[in-house]
């Protein structure tokens, strides 16, 4: 099972909450948010990481009390505890935290009009010809979002990030089964992806590596 979780990090422009959860996080947690300039940085750094404690909880931990380990390319995992996997992302008023016993990534990102070049640049022929099938502008930016964070979520469950480029992989998209997958050389496992619409104005997925389909759930953490 992997379980997602997200919140409102605008809650945190109260300063006195944020002072509060912020002691409730692990040195590294706190030396990222301290190097962060930018308030709405901060308040999304948080939320990230509040939420990953949150998701913690049923493991009986703490994020406070765990110690990080980085892979080749950067990807954070837990020291002593490798059998729990997560991966974190935010964008705009909202964090998001995936975990489970699966390598899983995710990506959450606001849907804005006028970045249709981006696809040009970063997609492969079928997914942009999937993406300017929508019926008008506002359908083909919402695809272009959609497969822009299941991308996203692909290179963070890899662990590789951007070193890997997006044209060396696909997302295919099969409406008729409501199926999702991905064409790839990476290695020779396979991922599962799943979409989220629960939040209004954004497009949220989460990719998990194995090979055979598993459940999923989603829903707003209470902090």
């Amino acid at each position: 099972m992997i379980y997602t979780y997200y919140l409102d990090v605008r809650q945190f422009q109260d300063e006195k909450l944020f002072q509060e959860k912020r002691e409730r996080l692990s040195p590294y947690r706190q030396q990222k948010l301290a190097l962060l300039k930018h308030e709405k940085d901060k308040n999304r750094s948080l939320g990230a990481g509040i939420l990953l404690d949150h998701a913690l909880s049923p493991y009986g931990l703490k994020e406070r009390q765990m110690e990080y380990e980085f892979g080749e390319w950067g990807k954070p995992a837990f020291k002593y505890y490798p059998e729990i996997h997560f991966s974190l992302s935010h964008s705009g008023d909202y964090a998001i935290c995936s975990i489970g016993d699966k390598p899983v990534g995710n990506d959450i990102e606001g849907i804005r009009q006028g970045h249709l070049k981006v696809a040009d640049r970063f997609f492969t022929g079928e997914e942009r010809e999937w993406m300017y099938q929508g019926k008008n502008e506002e359908e083909i930016t919402e695809r272009m979002f959609r497969i822009w964070t299941m991308k996203e979520s692909f290179l963070k469950v890899t662990g590789r990030g951007m070193s890997l480029s997006l044209r060396d992989f696909a997302v295919c998209m099969d409406e008729e089964k409501q199926k999702i997958h991905v064409r790839h050389r990476v290695d020779a496992k396979y991922y599962h992806m799943k979409e989220y619409r629960d939040i209004e104005g954004y497009g949220v997925s989460v990719c998990c590596q194995e090979s055979k389909e598993i459940a999923y759930s989603m829903m707003l953490a209470q902090i």
